[in-house]
């Protein structure tokens, strides 16, 4: 019988044939823990097999600082401590506060590339399946036990593959194409499935739009989104490493446990309102009702790339923020923070009003550049904004371009074309 992508990734993994419903103890390349939860999986550790005991593979084990950074808490900068002092006793890469956020480091490095198995400490660490990759968040212990054997307990998922015809408005982007897709899902609709993404909307995004779709797999509940490689993807995978680069595709008779055709149509911008990543309505008509916002917030895991960056300075150009309104920048990672820093867009933004931040997650994690006061109302490119998420005040989910349109009128806004 023919397998999916998660069936034939765990097969290579286990070195035998697994299927979905299969509980198997999923041998890892890489185990990362942040400084959110970071401190706990040292701890975990060390109660459970003792100060001298060694982890499964150094090299396999990383630490990203990215939720706090730098740390503005004592506790935080505590917690950040104890995993650096763990790491140096046992030859661990500690990516600090000034490198950005975890999931996209190992994209970057080459340490994320089709086929290899990851988790850490972060809920949308399935972002991974944007290469092709099998990344999940796992808790404190898991984490702790996988540092120390290198395995983690894993039940396959079934698979639900979607196919999406549709096309991207001028001034749409693969935001908005994911807002579509989980307004068609909800919140819950892909509930402990893994899902292969298929059709040209898809297959025609860059990397960055592959992560923004990816990311927000967890908002619709699902263990994964894998959306295979092609070529362009592949390529500059393999400019990052020196391991072989290859897409793993599912057979032609793969066991599907749902198959969904969505037919999107012209897919124009669209924006999720308070308090739901899935409460979705197209951009145009929510401008209509004349929404007034405070902030606006670009970055996070989901739209924190150079590409998205330039995307919403695109609709700055001509003007700058509104008076009485901010715009917040938090790049994703240093290499991000240096492609706009040497393409001008740092200078651009600063002269448009806009409050440029360091590489990090901001607005997702309590206390960084990003959060909310009661009554105030904020569009974010972030995946989440259940009450509370991002602070008291109200978020709202876009694109870097209708965040940045928006912040220049004052309201929310449909932008303009700009390709």
């Amino acid at each position: 019988m023919g397998q999916t992508i998660i069936e034939k990734l765990v097969s290579a993994k286990l070195g035998s044939p697994a299927a979905a419903g299969d509980v198997v103890w999923l041998p890892q390349d890489v185990v990362t823990a942040r400084d959110f939860g970071g401190a706990n999986v040292v701890k975990n550790f060390l109660a459970a097999y003792g100060a001298d005991a060694a982890v499964f593979n150094a090299d396999g084990i990383r630490f990203t600082f990215d939720c706090n950074a730098p740390a503005n808490t004592a506790g935080y900068a505590t917690n950040q401590q104890i995993c650096r002092d763990f790491a140096r006793r046992r030859g661990i890469t500690v990516h600090d506060v000034d490198a950005g956020i975890g999931s996209h480091l190992l994209i970057e490095q080459g340490l994320a590339i089709p086929g290899i198995t990851a988790i850490g400490t972060d809920s949308h660490y399935n972002i991974l399946g944007a290469v092709g990759a099998l990344g999940q968040g796992m808790g404190d212990v898991d984490v702790a036990y996988a540092f120390h054997t290198g395995q983690v307990w894993f039940e396959v998922p079934a698979t639900v593959r979607v196919n999406v015809s549709g096309k991207l408005a001028p001034n749409a982007s693969a935001k908005d194409l994911t807002l579509a897709i989980v307004h068609h899902f909800g919140s819950g609709g892909l509930l402990g499935r893994a899902v292969e993404f298929y059709g040209d909307v898809v297959e025609t995004l860059d990397l960055p739009g592959r992560i923004t779709l990816a990311s927000m797999a967890t908002e619709m509940s699902a263990v994964i989104a894998i959306i295979p490689p092609g070529a362009s993807v592949l390529d500059w995978l393999g400019g990052r490493t020196n391991s072989p680069v290859e897409t793993i595709t599912a057979d032609p008779d793969a066991k599907y446990v749902d198959e969904v055709t969505l037919d999107l149509g012209v897919i124009e911008p669209m924006i999720a309102e308070p308090y739901s990543p899935a409460s979705v309505r197209p951009v145009r008509i929510v401008a209509e009702e004349g929404v007034r916002i405070d902030t606006g917030f670009i970055g996070s895991c989901t739209n924190g790339r150079f590409e998205d960056f330039n995307e919403g300075y695109a609709q700055l150009e001509d003007g700058g923020v509104a008076a009485g309104v901010t715009l917040k920048l938090v790049p994703a990672t240093r290499e991000v923070y240096g492609q706009i820093l040497s393409e001008g867009l740092i200078e651009g933004f600063f002269q448009a009003g806009a409050l440029i931040h360091n590489q990090g997650c901001g607005g997702c994690a309590a206390g960084q550049v990003g959060m909310t006061g009661e009554g105030e109302v904020q569009v974010s490119t972030s995946n989440r904004n259940f009450r509370g998420k991002q602070g008291a005040g109200r978020t709202y989910l876009a694109s870097p371009a209708t965040v940045a349109a928006s912040v220049r009128a004052g309201r929310i806004t449909v932008p303009e074309a700009k390709r």
